[in-house]
């Protein structure tokens, strides 16, 4: 059999050209409800850049994000704010483009190491989150820790973002009107998936995510915070980005 072989590649989301767009747009709308192609590229373009997984020549999978400066504790930090994540199902268990993203945090660091780094991301399904416990250490929200730090950070980035639509006692942002929810064949999760704790505990604080309900999430992107392989992919994005740049 032969192996599949993955790309990711970062672009600036400007620099995407129309039929990348579409496909990216056909990509999505094939796995979520409640959305169409202008609600699709109207959140596309308010992102700074986009990874995209290729498999040979196909568009199988993307994953948006929005770089952006905030102040916390007095302090600026950089946001790594995650937007719309898709990958075709036959290409799900592929690492690359995790792999990818985590390397390119390095490079951000490496190219700042004193600024913070923070991932924020929104929540629609339980496979997105269980990236949260994979990776990091400490993040919010935590099914065995309350992190209050951490939480009250998280309120902070997301009233600013969403504000009435966003509420702080659940962690949620409660749109009126789905703005895109993942299609039922795919949503639920599986028994052997139920077994997971982390599974569980996101069904638990998100229970209306089928209506398109976010979960708002939150980690320190930095070494000391990564689980051994996030931490050993996200120091190499570093060092690349040091013999590349030359510093």
């Amino acid at each position: 059999m032969r192996t599949k072989s993955y790309e990711a590649t970062f672009r600036a989301v400007g620099s995407l050209n129309t039929w990348e767009r579409s496909s990216m747009a056909r990509l999505y709308l094939s796995y979520y409800d409640n959305a169409n192609e202008a609600m699709f590229f109207q959140d596309l373009d308010a992102k700074t850049e986009v990874v995209l997984l290729h498999c040979q020549d196909d568009l199988v999978g993307f994953s948006t994000l929005l770089l952006y400066d905030a102040v916390w504790r007095g302090q600026t930090v950089r946001i790594a704010y995650s937007g719309d994540t898709i990958v075709h199902r036959k290409h799900w268990g592929q690492q690359k483009l995790s792999t990818s993203w985590l390397r390119y945090m390095g490079h951000l660091k490496g190219k700042d190491p004193s600024l913070p780094i923070y991932w924020f991301l929104l929540v629609k399904g339980h496979r997105t989150y269980r990236f949260m416990p994979t990776f990091a250490y400490e993040f919010h929200p935590d099914p065995d820790t309350v992190r209050p730090e951490l939480k009250l950070f998280a309120d902070q980035l997301a009233t600013e973002k969403f504000g009435r639509n966003y509420n702080p006692a659940t962690g949620i942002v409660e749109f009126e009107c789905s703005l895109g929810n993942l299609k039922e064949e795919i949503a639920y999760p599986s028994e052997q998936e139920l077994k997971k704790p982390d599974v569980r505990f996101f069904l638990e604080k998100n229970p209306n995510y089928m209506k398109g309900h976010e979960l708002v999430c939150l980690c320190l992107v930095a070494p000391d915070n990564m689980k051994p392989f996030a931490r050993r992919v996200f120091e190499a994005g570093i060092a690349e980005y040091r013999r590349e740049s030359g510093a």
